[in-house]
């Protein structure tokens, strides 16, 4: 449904780009708040293409392959948020977008059952070491025993980062009779009866299944490498669904075909092609006992509806009421509508006396501010104002000239 809320620039004239074939969730949600100017491409830009295509766009909505360069905000005079309809946003360059006072959102949450329900699949399938028998069976070969397989239960299951997804896959572990460890670089409270550990050794060292649900960062870059795969317990198997950086390939391939690790579900890489039917190479490629799939750890239908209205949403609650909730370079705000007034939206870089600006200015020429709202974060300072109608445009010119401004808008 459209929101109440009216922006002042014309609806029919806000350009809304979407790539990487986003869900059709979120061209309702725009085209229902009758926004008409909504394209939609199936699959990424280079940043040559994204550069052409993005200069008189509003807002951006992209995946995990689409890279929202420096260069690329440059050319983007008119943005004013970018919605990453998947999980992280390391696919932009957050410190330009922050500079430029560009809101981005993404989707944190909304596959987390998705890949959840993945690691404990891929869990059953390895160590019952189904693959093999799959591919022997393919090839004609009749292989029935039971040497090698076992059952999750009363097994355990070691979880590298207990946020969202590895909470969850705890949850369904327990259902399934496994006993959890945890380590988590962030006290967390751990969930059923899972039990916190305070090193990655003392989980990998005791776990049959270790899965990894940890951010890409310098600090996570070959965290599983060839000394922390000699602590693991002998046979145990690797999952990671989380970032390909995350896991040292080769030194994996090492313990595959040295037996120490009796399998792997790997579904990130440190490169990836860039769009379906390109050629794709791994070190992990012919490995028994080795799952690999193409990162579709969230690609469900269901997430991809949830992801689709959720950033969707987001973005159209910042357009058309300032919302901020869930940003990761404007401060997070969201001050409730007032009867009878107009809203100016005001970015600046976070100063002294920016707010003591604002106010002086506007109570000079007799302003009246009705409702107002500020945040800041280390770099970026976010007010949000609400004003006399009557007097609302020229309020609008004032603060564009405040110091440290990055950008103003009249919303309604």
């Amino acid at each position: 449904m459209a929101l109440e809320s009216k922006t002042s620039y014309p609806k029919n004239k806000i350009k809304i780009l979407l790539l990487e074939n986003i869900s059709d969730i979120a061209v309702a949600v725009f085209k229902d708040a009758e926004y008409t100017e909504v394209k939609k491409i199936s699959g990424a830009l280079s940043e040559k293409q994204l550069i052409e295509e993005i200069k008189d766009v509003h807002l951006l909505g992209i995946r995990s392959k689409t890279l929202v360069t420096e260069d690329v905000l440059k050319h983007a005079l008119k943005l004013q948020a970018i919605g990453c309809f998947c999980i992280g946003t390391n696919q932009v360059n957050l410190q330009a977008a922050r500079k430029r006072g560009v809101v981005v959102f993404n989707a944190p949450y909304s596959n987390t059952r998705s890949v959840a329900e993945l690691v404990i699949g891929a869990s059953i399938l390895l160590i019952r070491r189904i693959l093999d028998k799959n591919t022997a069976a393919h090839n004609g070969i009749w292989q029935k025993e039971a040497k090698g397989s076992y059952e999750l239960r009363g097994k355990t299951l070691g979880i590298i980062g207990y946020g969202n997804i590895g909470s969850q896959v705890s949850i369904l572990a327990e259902a399934m009779g496994m006993k959890v460890l945890f380590y988590d670089v962030l006290k967390k409270l751990p969930l059923g009866n899972a039990s916190a550990k305070s090193s990655i050794k003392e989980v990998v060292s005791k776990s049959d299944v270790v899965t990894l649900h940890v951010p890409e960062t310098s600090q996570t870059k070959n965290l599983i490498n060839k000394a922390v795969l000699k602590q693991f317990k002998k046979g145990a198997i690797l999952i990671n669904y989380a970032r390909g950086e995350v896991v040292d390939l080769d030194a994996l391939r090492d313990a595959v075909l040295k037996c120490h690790v009796s399998g792997a579900a790997i579904d990130v890489y440190p490169w990836e092609p860039e769009k379906n039917g390109d050629r794709f190479a791994t070190p992990l490629q012919q490995l028994p006992n080795v799952l690999l799939t193409p990162h579709v750890g969230g690609s469900t239908e269901e997430a991809q509806q949830n992801i689709g209205e959720d950033v969707s949403v987001k973005l159209l609650h910042f357009l058309e009421m300032g919302a901020t909730n869930g940003s990761h370079t404007v401060p997070e705000l969201n001050l409730p509508p007032q009867e009878g007034t107009h809203r100016i939206l005001h970015i600046h870089n976070n100063v002294p006396g920016v707010l003591s600006e604002i106010n002086s200015s506007l109570s000079e020429h007799k302003i009246n501010i009705l409702g107002q709202y500020l945040k800041t974060n280390d770099q970026i300072g976010y007010v949000v104002l609400d004003v006399d109608k009557k007097l609302s445009k020229n309020a609008a010119e004032l603060l564009r000239s405040v110091k440290g401004t990055i950008k103003v808008r009249l919303l309604y």
